[in-house]
């Protein structure tokens, strides 16, 4: 009987090793609870750009509003979660989302394969463009007239990018300013302090309709890309909930609503 219990005890404990062991490892590995922290603390944190119109930007009241700001607080009234707007340095963007400081990035956010090498994105959400603002009575109609000339652009920007990827433009010019925001350069602009402003085409032609300076934008652009919702790379459930909860609300209507308040049409691809 003593021999049996002791095997019997063995048996228990070896059954209990494998089991609370593979408890364990489950514990540990934990999955991905990037979409369960933010229902637990029912807060989600947006960082932006808060003078990048028509995205996300300051008003006359000091209340950041815009295209993606509207999106993202119907996201948060249908998660049951506060948005909470962050503005940050663009040009740290990245720190602040690894750091913890901010859940996403949603600013007119290009999608760029160097940025999906550390980020996940959500898919395209709107379709953009690099283009090229000079005065309106600027000689220059061609990317070639800008030899030269200084332009401007933002720093940590996608233009800057663009610029990079365009090295025969790039270097036909005298000097490329890069500024704290687009907005500071288009200003620059208008006083003759620059010739020309690498910019998102979406920015470029809410500046042109709200402030009705007299600039224009180049027929030939530095290429097209793509908006998408930056996340932290294992952050997979938390963007898979958000653009779950964009195609239902492409699909009820609201986002066409949104657009065509901030952009003056429907032109979203979400679900397209």
């Amino acid at each position: 009987m003593k021999r049996i219990g002791i095997m019997v005890m063995c048996a228990l404990l070896g059954a209990g090793m494998v089991f609370g062991g593979g408890k364990k490892d489950a514990g540990s590995s934990g999955g991905d609870q990037s979409l369960a922290k933010i229902l637990s603390k029912k807060k989600l944190v947006l960082g932006l750009d808060d003078s990048f119109p028509p995205m996300g930007f300051r008003n006359e009241s000091n209340e950041i509003v815009g295209y993606d700001i509207d999106l993202a607080k119907e996201v948060a009234r249908r998660l049951e979660v506060t948005l909470v707007t962050q503005p940050i340095d663009w040009n740290a963007k990245e720190q602040e989302l690894n750091t913890g400081e901010i859940d996403c990035i949603w600013n007119g956010f290009t999608i760029t394969d160097e940025r999906k090498k550390s980020l996940t994105f959500t898919p395209p959400y709107l379709k953009n463009a690099q283009v090229i603002v000079v005065k309106g009575n600027s000689p220059a109609n061609t990317l070639k007239d800008l030899a030269g000339k200084v332009a401007g652009t933002q720093a940590g920007s996608s233009s800057v990018d663009a610029l990079e990827e365009a090295p025969e433009f790039t270097s036909s010019l005298k000097e490329v300013v890069e500024y704290k925001d687009f907005l500071t350069a288009l200003m620059d602009l208008d006083v003759g302090g620059i010739d020309a402003v690498v910019i998102d085409l979406v920015v470029a032609n809410d500046n042109i309709n709200r402030s009705g300076k007299d600039f224009r934008i180049l027929k030939e652009t530095l290429g097209e890309e793509e908006f998408g919702i930056g996340f932290r790379k294992n952050d997979k459930a938390l963007a898979d909930k958000v653009w779950e909860t964009l195609l239902a609300m492409a699909k009820d209507g609201t986002v066409a609503q949104i657009a065509t308040k901030w952009l003056g049409a429907d032109i979203s691809i979400i679900g397209k």
